[in-house]
């Protein structure tokens, strides 16, 4: 039987700080409430400032590093390739920006702004333009910057530094080996109860909605006594999905609600005002792209507003904290992409299909409301804005049917939103692994319930809002830490490429002393992958294992460790500049055309490849012997003796004291 696979520190100190807040909500769930809103009001009255302006920060470096220079750099080794194609990479972005806010807030909050705009008069011209404005800027790039910073730097310090796939990887260049301390255990907790709010509140929302839509459809009353249920089927139904892991449950289930919704956003664009809907959608942009700066940085300081609190605010908190999450899941699937192609597809894809999402949702209630509905939906809304989709469907066509599939379509979001949340917050506890076991997997996702439930039972929304809002402070600021770390890792590849580009390099020759023919018979070869991880465990081994103890004994400490994915490593580690990093990983390629291929055997063959820790392009070291490759790690080792005294080098190292880089 397969022991757990935990990361102690983590795991246990995760579990700590989320028990003390359900305790709160458990011991005195009539006084919660008002202690989580207390802690709300203060955490926004000293640090609202603080969340605005991290935010801005967060979209401005992530545009920099997109458009900058360090745009050409890749999210793994320089010759690796994205583990998908384009259309498939952009369709998977597409799915991670839907959720269930998207469907409690695609009526409720254009229509609450309407209602209550932050400056413009109530249910005027103005005010249908300022409801889609700030509508806009609360689901638009601001909110996928903050999850771009996250996925970039679990993605480039994850794939181009083999770190593990865990927020504290993003802060080696700051950290160095004090991630592996109580440093980076800190991190990784802040990460896993940001996560669990953030995904508890989106639970909490979801639930809400659900409870709306059978009060609407059956007559089920509205409460508590419902909606702990609720909870709790639905969490049962992602426990199965989570059991089934990655590539069953949880892809079967994010394809069935993108298709749903997609159709769902389609019925209402076609029954509704069609054509004055792609007229308010360029109008929106317009006015989106037009106030964009201000309202980044408007915190109503000379009139303040509880608006900002309640909305701007909350968001920024709720996103943050939902960061560890999307970021993971868009690290995952990104491997291989330029650094470029990353911003600019997070950035503006999903965003864009948002916009589009909340236009036809939003200007139709809009348009409703003004119309036909004489002001009854807006205040319906105003009354409870979890039922604001099902009183909107009730002025369209088939009314039962769509919110039939509304409130299936929110079971869905629920389901997955679950299920994606344990399995990241389960790798983060476990150090990065993915290949954990399934009875930890339930118990994150049973947590993710049972958080959601105490904390509803505790003060409703509110104080799932206010714990959000509580958990995504800590972990703003280390968002900043892994700025600064994206910005001192890139400039550390650049230097190194310039140094490599401009410098005259001793000679690397993998494969050297193998005959011609033999290099040839190799390279038409289709080796398998058992044959390369036996080539790697019974050659490659034994080579690193000589070359570490020779540089051991010469006073240069040097270890060889097993890595992720059947990997093995040679690390001698390094006082301010990147350790020394000779690994070899079992890559699969694709057969070449020429190559003689009979029926029935596989069109991929697999290569022992090295990586290094700059990054820098490895080759098939299949084949060689010994010494062989003992003469390749001893070249490689003297090329980077080389670069890091070289003077190009060097010059990111002169000003800050930190290191930069493995």
């Amino acid at each position: 039987m397969k022991s757990f696979v935990i990361n102690p520190p983590v795991f246990y100190g995760s579990v700590i700080v989320i028990g003390l807040f359900l305790v709160v909500g458990i011991a005195i769930p009539g006084q919660a409430g008002a202690f989580f809103g207390a802690v709300q009001a203060s955490i926004l009255g000293a640090f609202g400032w603080f969340y605005l302006l991290s935010v801005g920060i967060f979209l401005a470096s992530v545009l920099l590093l997109g458009f900058g220079r360090f745009g050409q750099l890749k999210l793994g080794p320089d010759d690796s390739v994205p583990d998908f194609r384009f259309l498939s990479w952009i369709a998977m972005l597409f799915a991670a920006g839907m959720g269930i806010g998207l469907m409690f807030y695609a009526v409720g909050e254009p229509m609450t702004h309407f209602m209550a705009p932050p400056t413009a008069e109530p249910r005027s011209v103005a005010a249908m333009r300022e409801a889609m404005t700030v509508t806009f800027f609360h689901w638009g790039i601001h909110a996928w910057a903050i999850y771009a910073v996250v996925g970039l730097s679990l993605a480039y310090f994850g794939y181009r530094y083999n770190l593990p796939l865990t927020i504290r990887s993003g802060l080696y260049p700051l950290l160095k080996n004090r991630i592996d301390g109580p440093i980076g255990h800190a991190v990784d907790i802040f990460a896993i109860v940001g996560t669990m709010f953030g995904i508890a509140t989106s639970l909490g929302v979801g639930v809400s909605q659900i409870n709306a839509g059978l009060n609407h459809l059956l007559g089920v009353p509205i409460g508590i006594a419902v909606q702990l249920p609720l909870i709790a089927v639905v969490t049962a139904m992602a426990t199965v999905s989570v059991v089934t892991g990655l590539d069953k449950g949880v892809r079967i289930l994010s394809e069935t609600n993108l298709i749903v919704a997609i159709l769902l956003m389609i019925f209402v664009l076609v029954v509704g005002p069609t054509s004055l809907l792609f007229r308010d959608f360029v109008q929106n942009l317009g006015l989106y792209f037009d106030t964009l700066v201000l309202r980044t940085f408007n915190i109503y300081a000379y009139e303040p507003t509880p608006w900002v609190d309640a909305w701007t605010l909350f968001y920024w908190a709720w996103w943050i904290s939902w960061s560890p999450f999307v970021g993971m899941f868009i690290a995952r699937i990104s491997r291989g992409r330029t650094v470029r192609e990353f911003v600019v597809a997070v950035l503006f894809i999903p965003a864009g299909f948002t916009f589009f999402w909340m236009t036809v949702f939003g200007n139709t209630a809009m348009f409703i409301d003004t119309g036909i509905a004489n002001g009854a939906l807006g205040a319906a809304i105003a009354n409870d804005v979890s039922v604001g989709l099902f009183r909107f469907f009730e002025y369209l066509p088939l009314p039962a049917i769509t919110s039939t599939l509304a409130v299936l379509l929110v079971s869905i979001f629920f389901i997955t939103s679950a299920d994606s949340g344990a399995l990241v917050v389960d790798s983060i506890a476990a150090g990065g692994e993915t290949n954990t076991t399934t009875g930890q997997r339930v118990f994150w996702c049973v947590m993710e319930g049972f958080v959601a439930g105490c904390l509803l039972l505790a003060g409703g929304l509110t104080a799932l809002q206010s714990a959000t809002v509580a958990s995504a402070l800590p972990f703003a600021v280390i968002m900043l830490g892994l700025v600064l770390s994206l910005y001192l890792g890139m400039r550390e590849d650049l230097a190194q490429r310039d140094a490599h580009n401009g410098a005259t390099l001793p000679a690397a020759q993998p494969a050297s002393g193998q005959t011609w023919q033999r290099r040839l018979a190799l390279m038409l070869a289709t080796a398998t992958e058992a044959d390369v991880r036996r080539f790697i465990d019974t050659h490659v081994r034994p080579a690193l294992d000589q070359v570490a103890q020779e540089l051991t004994s010469r006073g240069r400490h040097a270890e060889v460790v097993d890595d992720t994915d059947g990997a093995i490593v040679l690390r001698s580690p390094a006082q301010d500049v990147r350790d020394f990093v000779y690994g070899v990983t079992p890559t699969r390629q694709r057969v070449a055309s020429f190559t003689p291929v009979r029926a029935g055997e596989p069109e991929f063959r697999f290569e022992a490849r090295t990586y290094f820790s700059s990054g820098n392009r490895g080759y098939d070291v299949m084949g060689m012997s010994r010494d062989q490759l003992i003469s390749d790690v001893l070249a490689q080792f003297e090329r980077y003796l080389h670069l890091v005294h070289s003077p190009e080098f060097q010059l990111v190292h002169s000003a800050p004291e930190h290191p930069s880089g493995i």
